[in-house]
């Protein structure tokens, strides 16, 4: 069975117009504001398509590596995960290059070198890494909390 999620966008204007975008499946959000400032200078309040594949990336990142560890018999106590997706001007444009994750978790039983082993499983698993993968560097920084 397939599951379909939509979201909605409306924007007025040039490139330096402004919009909004929306969850339109779930109605989790409303009317986001946009722009192409906030995706290359301030955000100023506004978010950018970066900062939601950040946000998506986190949260699938966070959840699969959360099965992972269930799997092989560690599950989480809790994993705080972050994602930072570089936006680049390069000689062919802009491009989306890098997603760079930490995570920090509460794993009781486990080893740092397994903890570690099982974030780069994750971060290769993740659906969102493997839509971005071999057009965008993805890396992970793997710790457990003292």
């Amino acid at each position: 069975m397939s599951a379909i999620r939509r979201a909605e966008a409306t924007w007025n204007g040039d490139l330096t117009g402004n919009g909004t975008v929306g969850a339109a499946s779930s109605g989790a959000f409303d009317d986001l504001p946009v722009s192409w400032s906030a995706r290359t200078e301030s955000s100023d309040g506004r978010t950018s398509p970066e900062e939601l594949l950040a946000a998506a990336h986190a949260a699938c990142f966070s959840m699969f590596f959360a099965n992972v560890l269930a799997k092989a018999g560690s599950p989480a106590e809790q994993l705080n995960v972050t994602a930072e997706v570089t936006f680049d001007k390069l000689d062919a444009g802009w491009r989306v290059t890098r997603s760079a994750l930490t995570v920090r978790g509460r794993v009781p039983g486990i080893s740092e070198a397994e903890f570690r082993s099982a974030a780069e499983t994750a971060r290769d698993g993740c659906p969102i890494s493997q839509a971005v993968t071999g057009n965008v560097e993805l890396s992970v920084d793997a710790g457990l909390d003292a």
